[in-house]
């Protein structure tokens, strides 16, 4: 009786074998890390219906005032001294529109309001790009504390400075004038121009600055032709920012000009309030309205490029 030998140890199936055995098409695994990403999908669903909730009630609040600013502008002195408001006019009317148009030179401070933010907004984005280039490409010491001293600068409140300005606008002789006025607004609004400047530069690749720099271009040439063409959005969305914050600046307007026919057209509205603090709010929720149509009109028209820009700014260099 022949004695059977067992099998030796080379003889069974290797680790790398029987690994691949058990990647078999049709063999069931357990559940592991494989199945972790689906489960997060499943679990992602109410947070992400959560987040549109909650974006929706925060569009419902933004849209609320504008909405009830659109509704007055078209009601009745009969409807607006009701004591149940209602979300539609029942006997819309533009009579609101005329009286405003009757009661101020809205279309004069209108003038005035547009040649100062479009001035302001130009000279700051033409001022803020070649510093942006230089604090963003040259990170010295020197560019960290220009930065910092930029960031608090916004901090500063509008009375700490009037009394210093005032003083200062009235030795150059520019009391009163819309010059005074856009330089003042310039100077306020280039931190914040200078600060989204920068980031949106370096967002730019440096080599494509050093190709230049290889075929013989200047650091002028190279900042005219190749840094600011992909500068663009982040240029047009500064821009913007900018002018929407002097178009709609009030302080200063209020106490630098005198004189009605240069006053812009915020501080021109304030004249739609009586002595004793009683609105007209017909007329005044009219011409608000129309205040809002140019912001609103440029908004929808560069979107596109507002999107880019902010999208540029947010790579972090």
């Amino acid at each position: 009786m022949t004695r059977t030998s067992r099998p030796s140890r080379t003889s069974r199936p290797s680790r790398t074998f029987r690994a691949g055995r058990a990647n078999r098409p049709g063999r069931v695994t357990r559940p592991g890390r494989a199945n972790r990403p689906r489960r997060a999908r499943r679990t992602g669903g109410p947070a992400r219906a959560g987040q549109y909730l909650a974006l929706l009630a925060y569009l419902v609040f933004l849209a609320f005032p504008f909405l009830w600013l659109i509704s007055t502008s078209f009601k009745p002195a009969t409807e607006l001294g009701s004591l149940h408001p209602t979300w539609i006019p029942k006997d819309p009317t533009l009579a609101n529109y005329r009286q405003a148009f009757d009661e101020q030179p809205l279309l004069q401070a209108a003038g005035n309001s547009l040649v100062a933010a479009l001035s302001a907004a130009v000279v700051a984005v033409v001022v803020a790009t070649p510093m942006a280039y230089v604090m963003a490409r040259h990170r010295t010491l020197l560019a960290r504390a220009a930065t910092g001293w930029v960031v608090v600068s916004q901090a500063f409140p509008f009375v700490l400075v009037i009394i210093p300005l005032f003083l200062v606008l009235k030795n150059l002789h520019l009391i009163n004038s819309l010059p005074g006025l856009i330089m003042v607004y310039v100077v306020w609004a280039l931190p914040f121009a200078l600060w989204m400047l920068v980031g949106y530069v370096r967002a730019v690749p440096a080599e494509l600055e050093e190709a230049a720099a290889v075929d013989g271009a200047s650091r002028l040439r190279t900042l005219v032709s190749v840094t600011v063409p992909l500068l663009a959005p982040g240029i047009v969305a500064t821009a913007l920012f900018a002018f929407i914050t002097a178009w709609n600046e009030f302080f200063f307007a209020l106490v630098l000009l005198k004189t009605p026919e240069k006053q812009t057209l915020p501080v021109v509205l304030t004249h739609f309030l009586g002595a004793e603090g009683t609105a007209d709010l017909g007329p005044l929720a009219a011409a608000a309205f129309l205040a809002t149509l140019p912001s609103l009109v440029l908004f929808a028209i560069i979107q596109k490029r507002i999107t880019g820009g902010m999208l540029a700014g947010a790579v972090k260099g």
